[in-house]
């Protein structure tokens, strides 16, 4: 399993961000990012310089949202559409897309993935996937 660090992550966007800039060719994957960042333009600041990204605090407390968390969360839902993992998201996300948009549609999703993880970490049980259809399901 993959298992990019958080620096990792900071600089595969940042480096998306330059190469789309630059247009120059771009990976499957980089493609997919590059997609999000466009849909982000309030991000570019946080994505052009990645040594300012890597020092970036993002905590809680520093009471900025996190780009790089938001944009890994686009791409996590694009890829669990993609291959309909958890079973029934993609059916369950185009409903909702339909109603509301893609874009909107996402971020939904996104709080639904948030509550999902969030209640793992609580319970200490793996992650509900049933649950997080549901909740997709629930704004549809």
């Amino acid at each position: 399993m993959f298992t990019p660090s958080q620096h990792d992550v900071r600089r595969f966007f940042c480096e998306t961000f330059r190469k789309q800039q630059a247009n120059e060719i771009l990976t499957p994957l980089e493609a997919i990012a590059r997609d999000w960042i466009v849909q982000h333009p309030e991000y570019a600041d946080a994505l052009k310089d990645v040594e300012a990204a890597l020092a970036a605090d993002y905590s809680v407390e520093s009471g900025q949202s996190n780009p790089f968390l938001h944009l890994s969360m686009h791409l996590s839902i694009a890829e669990q559409i993609s291959i309909d993992q958890p079973p029934g998201i993609r059916a369950a996300y185009q409903m909702l897309a339909q109603r509301i948009g893609e874009h909107d549609a996402h971020h939904q999703v996104m709080e639904c993935l948030g509550e999902m993880i969030w209640a793992s970490q609580r319970s200490g049980l793996p992650p509900d996937g049933a649950a997080y259809i549901e909740c997709i399901r629930k704004r549809c």
